[in-house]
């Protein structure tokens, strides 16, 4: 099978060597040279791979789907719900395979808090608290992340994977947030940390406090609590499951690494699909659900900057 990577970032970097060690053949095109990428949409692909910035992805997507090629789309899902909803449904009517890169799912710590979590080992989900702060955009020059009008953000360039994780592991929706957006970096238009709070559906609540912009990094940490234990990741390393009357038990993971292993997982899981004309999830669907939380707490949080 032949994938189509757009993107000359993330998709030439990271996607397109997990592609290659999943079986495929794959072409990197730039996203900004659209005679190549609409030379790579009009041949025989099975599949084009999105990896462009946010405010290209209505038209890559778009034209991907014109083509009746099955796509997948990087995270944040445009720049907002209204693109997110057009996305999808016009995949919907082509009747393509449509697939959501939020492929941490597939990392291997997060799903095994999501198995301890439905196999009911904590009994039912009441909180889940996530706290990491990098410094990645220090020192870094000004680009389409540090735009709110590109699309950019740290909202959608993280909090988009921990709105999914969230949805997911409570299986429920989120009816309600707000919070915190700050801006730390001088001239950007976009935050680059957040402070959280959702409330789900099923009457669960969830905090998010983090960042990309600090001085230091420090250590990622989860705590998900249910009325008969909780579970603990921190560094995506250890995970402490804590009962009632119990050991704690400590379960270890090897470093995430990067690129993250979770891509060749979620891409083995893409190539199945396509073999099988299989929609498989997180979809467009779960793209559209993430975008219209974000446009939400984008549109409810208190602003503030350094």
């Amino acid at each position: 099978m032949k994938v189509a990577v757009i993107g000359t970032g993330f998709g030439k970097h990271a996607a397109a060597p997990a592609y290659q060690s999943v079986g495929f053949d794959v072409e990197v095109v730039s996203p900004r040279d659209d005679v190549a990428v609409q030379r790579v949409l009009a041949s025989g692909v099975d599949l084009v791979s999105v990896h462009s910035p946010p405010f290209l992805h209505l038209h890559h997507v778009m034209s991907a789907i014109d083509h009746g090629h099955a796509v997948l789309c990087d995270k944040p899902f445009g720049r907002n719900a209204q693109e997110a909803v057009a996305m999808r449904d016009r995949a919907r009517a082509a009747g393509v395979l449509h697939v959501l890169n939020f492929e941490f799912r597939c990392r291997e710590s997060w799903a095994k808090v999501k198995q301890l979590v439905d196999a009911g080992t904590i009994g039912g989900l009441t909180h889940m608290s996530w706290t990491w702060f990098g410094s990645g955009l220090r020192g870094r020059k000004p680009s389409w992340i540090n735009d709110a009008d590109l699309g950019g953000g740290w909202i959608g360039a993280y909090g988009s994977h921990l709105i999914d994780f969230t949805r997911w592991l409570f299986d429920s929706e989120i009816v309600d947030c707000g919070g915190v957006a700050r801006i730390d970096l001088p001239g950007a238009t976009a935050e680059d940390a957040y402070s959280a709070w959702f409330v789900m559906a099923n009457g669960a609540t969830a905090v998010q406090d983090t960042g990309f912009a600090a001085a230091v990094n420090t250590t990622p940490r989860v705590t998900v609590m249910g009325d008969a234990g909780s579970l603990e990741l921190v560094g995506d390393t250890k995970l402490y499951v804590r009962l009632p009357d119990a050991e704690q038990q400590t379960i270890e993971f090897a470093p995430p690494g990067r690129p993250d292993p979770a891509l060749t997982t979620y891409f083995s899981q893409v190539a199945e699909a396509l073999k099988t004309g299989t929609q498989i999830t997180p979809s467009f669907d779960d793209g559209v659900d993430v975008a219209e939380v974000m446009d939400q707490l984008r549109a409810t949080a208190i602003r503030a900057a350094a």
